[in-house]
C-alpha cells in the first residue's frame, strides 16, 4: 500500500492554509478556469481510468464512462454554466422590526477542507465533491481509498496534472494516513463511507468544531405493492441491485414483496438474471477477498432460502448475482448493509407492518424505493419512511439531476451536495447588514 509521512502531510497543509488566506482561491476567474483544468485533466486521462478501474473493480468502460467520468463532467459543466449565478449575493427584504437599511446574504469559503473518497465509485466520489470546494473558493486535500490502489494513482496523476499542492494535494495510504489527517484543524471535511467510519471522523472533527458532511449508506428497501408493474419492478431491481457487483450505497438493499405478487416477482426476476448476469464474473468484481469472505459467511448463516446465484471466486473476488427468499427481520442477510451482490426478500401481507418494520429495524435508510400503479398511496409510504431520498417506480434517479440535494438522514449520514448544494456544502452562508 502506498504510504504518506507525517511530515509531508503537515507540510502540504500548512502551504494549504497560507494559500487560502492570499483569497487567491476566491476569484471567480479563478475556480472557473480550475474547474476547467479539472475536467480536461480528467479527460487526458481517461484510458489511464478505464485500466485502472477494471483492475480495481472489473468495470467495463460503458460502466465507467455512464457512472464515474460521466457524471463528474456532466457536474462540471452544469456548475460552470452557473456559478457567475451562484456567487451573487443574496439580497433579502428589511424586516419591519430592523433598524438598519440593507442585509443579504454572502457565501464565504470555509478554507482548506479534506475529502475522503470511498472505493465503490472514487472518481465520481472524490472528484464531485472536489467541483463544491473549488467553486465554494476553497483549497483540497484528497485521500483516496487505498481499497483501490490503481484508481488512487490515477487520482494523483489527474490532480497533480493540473494542480499545485498547495490548491489541490492527493495524499496516500490508509488507516494511519487518515487518523493524522483528523487530527488537523481542517475547516472543512467531506466524507464518504461506512456509518463505522463516519462516527470516527465526526469525533475527530468535534475536536476542533470542523463542520462535517457525512454521505454513508444504509439498508435501503425496495416495497412492491400487489399493483406494481412489475416488469418494471425487475427491470429497476436488477440494476440497482446488482450494478456494480452490489457496491452502490443507494442501491436497494432489501426487498419487501406483497405475497400475492412475491411469486411473480421472484419468477420474471430469476429469469432476468439468468438471461441478463448469469455467471460469477457478470457483474464486476467485489472490492477484496475478505468482503467475499463476509458475503458468504451470510450466506452460509441465513435461515432463507437460496433461489438463484451463490457461486464465489475469493481468489478473483467475483461473486454470482444472488437472490435469498424467505428471510425475516432477524435474518444474517438483515443485520446490516450487505454492499454486495445478494438480495435478501422478505413477503409481507400488511404495509402497515412493512412501514413499522423498517422505522423499528433499519431506520432512516439512505433511499427508499416503493413500486406501487397508485402514486398518492406511493406517496403516502415515502413520507413514513424517513429516509435521505425516495423514489416511486425507480431507483437510483435521484443522484442524476444537479437540481436535486443528495444526501442522507441519521445513521445514513448528514448534510447533502450535488449541483448548487454542493456550492452551498462548500461555503458559509454569511448574513451582511448595511447601515446607511
Amino acid at each position: 500500500m502506498l504510504k504518506t509521512d507525517n511530515s509531508t502531510i503537515q507540510q502540504i497543509f500548512e502551504k494549504q492554509q497560507q494559500f487560502f488566506k492570499s483569497e487567491a482561491t476566491k476569484d471567480l476567474a479563478f475556480r472557473k478556469d480550475n474547474l476547467q483544468k479539472l475536467k480536461q485533466s480528467i479527460l487526458d486521462h481517461r484510458d489511464i481510468l478505464y485500466t485502472a478501474l477494471d483492475s480495481d473493480l472489473g468495470k467495463s468502460k460503458e460502466l465507467v464512462d455512464r457512472t464515474e467520468i460521466g457524471r463528474v463532467i456532466s457536474e462540471i459543466d452544469f456548475t460552470l454554466e452557473h456559478l457567475d449565478e451562484w456567487v451573487i449575493p443574496e439580497k433579502v427584504p428589511t424586516h419591519h422590526e430592523a433598524t438598519f437599511t440593507e442585509a443579504f446574504i454572502e457565501h464565504e469559503a470555509f478554507g482548506v477542507s479534506y475529502i475522503i473518497g470511498p472505493f465503490n465509485y472514487p472518481i465520481n466520489l472524490v472528484f464531485s465533491p472536489l467541483i463544491g470546494a473549488i467553486a465554494g473558493g476553497n483549497t483540497a486535500i484528497i485521500k483516496p481509498s487505498e481499497s483501490v490502489p490503481e484508481t488512487a494513482l490515477a487520482i494523483e496523476k489527474i490532480i497533480r496534472a493540473v494542480f499545485d499542492d498547495n490548491y489541490i494535494a492527493v495524499i496516500q495510504g490508509g488507516r494511519e494516513e487518515n487518523e493524522y489527517l483528523l487530527s488537523l484543524p481542517f475547516d472543512f471535511i467531506f466524507f464518504t463511507g461506512s456509518p463505522a467510519v463516519g462516527k470516527i471522523v465526526m469525533a475527530a472533527a468535534a475536536k476542533h468544531l470542523t463542520p462535517v458532511i457525512l454521505e454513508l449508506g444504509g439498508k435501503s428497501p425496495f416495497i412492491v405493492l400487489p399493483d406494481a408493474n412489475l416488469d418494471r419492478a425487475v427491470e429497476m431491481l436488477t440494476f440497482g441491485r446488482f450494478s456494480n457487483s452490489g457496491q452502490t450505497c443507494i442501491a436497494p438493499d432489501y426487498v419487501l414483496v406483497h405475497e400475492n405478487v412475491k411469486e411473480a416477482l421472484l419468477s420474471k426476476l430469476v429469469e432476468r438474471i439468468k438471461t441478463a448476469i448469469p455467471h460469477v464474473d457478470s457483474i464486476g468484481k467485489l472490492v477484496s477477498g475478505k468482503q467475499v469472505e463476509r458475503l458468504t459467511t451470510m450466506l452460509a448463516q441465513t435461515q432463507g432460502n437460496v433461489v438463484y446465484g451463490g457461486e464465489a471466486n475469493v481468489a478473483t473476488r467475483h461473486m454470482q448475482a444472488t437472490v435469498v427468499d424467505n428471510v425475516d427481520w432477524q435474518d444474517s442477510l438483515m443485520r446490516e448493509e450487505l454492499f454486495g451482490p445478494v438480495l435478501p426478500v422478505i413477503g409481507f401481507t400488511d404495509i402497515e407492518s412493512v412501514i413499522a418494520g423498517i422505522n423499528q429495524h433499519h431506520p432512516k435508510p439512505l433511499a427508499a424505493y416503493v413500486f406501487t400503479s397508485d402514486i398518492e398511496q406511493g406517496r403516502k409510504i415515502t413520507t413514513r419512511i424517513p429516509s435521505g431520498d425516495a423514489i416511486v417506480n425507480g431507483v437510483m434517479q435521484q443522484v442524476v439531476s444537479p437540481y436535486l440535494p443528495f444526501g442522507g438522514i441519521g445513521g445514513s449520514g448528514m448534510g447533502e451536495y450535488h449541483g448548487h448544494y454542493s456550492y452551498l456544502a462548500f461555503t458559509h452562508r454569511k448574513s451582511v447588514v448595511i447601515n446607511k
